[in-house]
């Protein structure tokens, strides 16, 4: 019998709100792409969520990261940790409740986090920043 592949679960309307919504819309505005939440409120996991995308390049990385990081900072929240900002193929941002990673496009589809988190719940964000309001 063919193994099947398990269907990962998918909300792709949800909206997110607080900080991991920041946290987005910073990434958004500095043309992050491939967006994705991950809820990892239902699994073995070690914080709520993971936000994850991808840069073009090292210096899209950083810019998006610092864009996150400046967001969350006029709202007086600090990352815990931040790591590989300094290679900038792939910088992780601890908050407590959610991660922010970072990737350059290899760096991305070399450690397939969304492959290691299967379990979790996916939210789909559109790479189209939202429109300004008047």
């Amino acid at each position: 019998m063919a193994k099947t592949e398990k269907k990962r679960p998918t909300t792709p309307k949800k909206k997110l709100t607080g900080e991991i919504a920041k946290a987005v819309k910073a990434a958004l505005d500095k043309k992050a792409m491939d967006v994705v939440v991950l809820d990892l409120r239902h699994t073995p996991a070690f914080t709520d969520f993971f936000l994850l995308c991808s840069g073009q390049n090292t210096r899209q990385v950083h810019a998006i990261a610092d864009a996150v990081e400046e967001a969350l900072r006029a709202a007086k929240v600090k990352p815990n940790h931040v790591e590989g900002y300094d290679k900038g193929e792939w910088v992780l941002m601890d908050f407590f409740t959610f991660i922010v990673h970072v990737f350059t496009p290899q760096t991305r589809d070399f450690y397939s986090l969304e492959r290691l988190w299967g379990d979790a719940v996916r939210i789909e964000i559109s790479d189209e920043p939202a429109p300004k309001r008047a």
